[in-house]
């Protein structure tokens, strides 16, 4: 709990534990939401894609430019701006349906409204992380305490969400999202950040073209944005859009919502203790090999889910997938706030949310439109299918990093010695003028 010693991190922790709560009542709501709008049992996982795909395709189209602005503005104030437009973004659906206003137009467009504020949002608040802990040997654990909090908040708000749903309807979801973006935005207000120095400004195109070239240029950050871009093109989606229909399977017309929401808090409660193993960690050192481990582990517990034909050993499995998916991200993420030029953090941010969930909603319509294509008259069959074919891209991207795993601690091992994350090693080098160790 060691970052939670800089006040600013406090605040900020404090005021997303509620907030996300929130998020992920909505996101669950949104689901089943778009799961209702259609009697077609073989459309719903297309209803389901279609506003997924509204949600993240902006973090794709625009979200490298607002990596660019992220860089450019004061963090905070963009946060605070981005944090009230989703506040009402919430409000919005809230209001249309517990008016039964709501329909497969408005729930797109909002959707898709949403998204375009996360392409500044999400990028925004990962570079903002290294303003409010000022101490680098803090910074994994601050990332690491962060996705805890979150995955936490993931165990807690589908499994509600399943039964405010159940109970009261989906619209009271959306009104307790909104009204809790209020925690954040207070915390944000109340913070006493030291000012950045601004920097040259660029046109935004050349910025946007820096940072392209950087990442580009430099291997770990490219192996891991593209480890991250394949799972977000299958394994990720495969769970979010078939989700709902294993739920319905096990659970039938009157209680697939609940198993839905169970079925998310499984996995949530696997995040939850990946994260917290993470937070335990006390240096960067071993994170690759971490990251190939937990992604393999992901591979194989989806495919495993997709075979199981029994609920009880359903949720079983699902917290292996949230064990190692947000594994693999939240390393991915602690390694490159590690080693990322502080000028172009923002950038690199950007690229990362647009290769976690800017490649997603690509994904969404893929398995969306395989799911029904694979499906001989039973949804389940096509969700079954569509599955094991998303594990095993999973698998195959987990074995090529791997394989390149030794050529990236070649770039990251001696940026930790410099920057004097690792100072003992660091010192003996300079005494032995010797290459630094490759073993991470």
């Amino acid at each position: 709990m060691r970052a939670l010693r800089h006040p600013n991190y406090r605040l900020f922790f404090g005021g997303q534990l509620i907030s996300v709560i929130g998020t992920f009542l909505t996101n669950t709501a949104m689901g089943w939401l778009a799961s209702t709008l259609t009697s077609d049992p073989h459309k719903k996982a297309l209803f389901i894609s279609l506003v997924l795909f509204a949600s993240q395709i902006p973090l794709f189209v625009i979200g490298p430019i607002g990596g660019v602005w992220v860089d450019r503005l004061n963090r905070r104030k963009l946060l605070v701006a981005t944090q009230s437009l989703s506040m009402l973004q919430s409000f919005a659906l809230a209001a249309l349906s517990l008016s039964h206003h709501i329909n497969m137009y408005w729930a797109v467009g909002l959707a898709l409204v949403q998204g375009l504020i996360n392409a500044i949002d999400i990028p925004g608040r990962q570079a903002f992380v290294i303003e409010m802990v000022e101490d680098r040997q803090d910074l994994g654990n601050a990332i690491a305490l962060n996705s805890t909090m979150v995955h936490g908040a993931r165990l807690i708000g589908p499994a509600a969400a399943g039964l405010l749903i159940h109970w009261v309807g989906m619209g009271y979801c959306f009104l307790f999202d909104g009204f809790s973006y209020l925690a954040v935005i207070a915390a944000l207000l109340a913070m006493n950040i030291k000012p950045i120095p601004p920097r040259p400004r660029k046109p935004v195109l050349h910025e946007l073209y820096e940072g392209l070239r950087y990442v580009a240029g430099f291997p770990p950050a490219r192996e891991l944005l593209l480890l991250m871009a394949l799972f977000s093109l299958s394994g990720v989606p495969a769970v979010m859009v078939l989700m709902p229909l294993f739920g319905l399977h096990f659970g039938g017309a009157h209680r697939g919502d609940l198993v839905y929401g169970f079925l998310s808090a499984a996995s949530g409660f696997g995040a939850l203790l990946g994260a917290i193993r993470l937070a335990m960690r006390r240096t960067v050192l071993g994170l690759g090999r971490v990251i190939a481990m937990s992604s393999i582990l992901y591979a194989l517990a989806i495919a495993a889910f997709a075979t199981s034909q029994w609920l009880p050993l359903s949720l079983l499995i699902m917290p292996f997938a949230g064990w190692g998916m947000i594994t693999n991200f939240a390393a991915a993420n602690t390694i490159l706030q590690t080693i990322v030029d502080d000028d172009k953090r923002g950038r690199v941010m950007s690229f990362l949310a647009m290769s976690f969930m800017g490649m997603t909603p690509f994904g969404v319509l893929l398995v969306g439109g395989l799911a029904s294509h694979l499906s001989p008259g039973n949804p389940f069959v096509g969700a079954e299918r569509t599955m094991l074919i998303m594990s095993g891209v999973c698998l195959l991207a987990s074995i090529r990093y791997w394989m390149n795993l030794a050529r990236i601690r070649k770039y990251v091992r001696p940026i930790y010695v410099s920057r004097g994350i690792l100072p003992q090693i660091a010192t003996g080098l300079q005494i032995a003028g010797a290459p630094a160790p490759t073993e991470t």
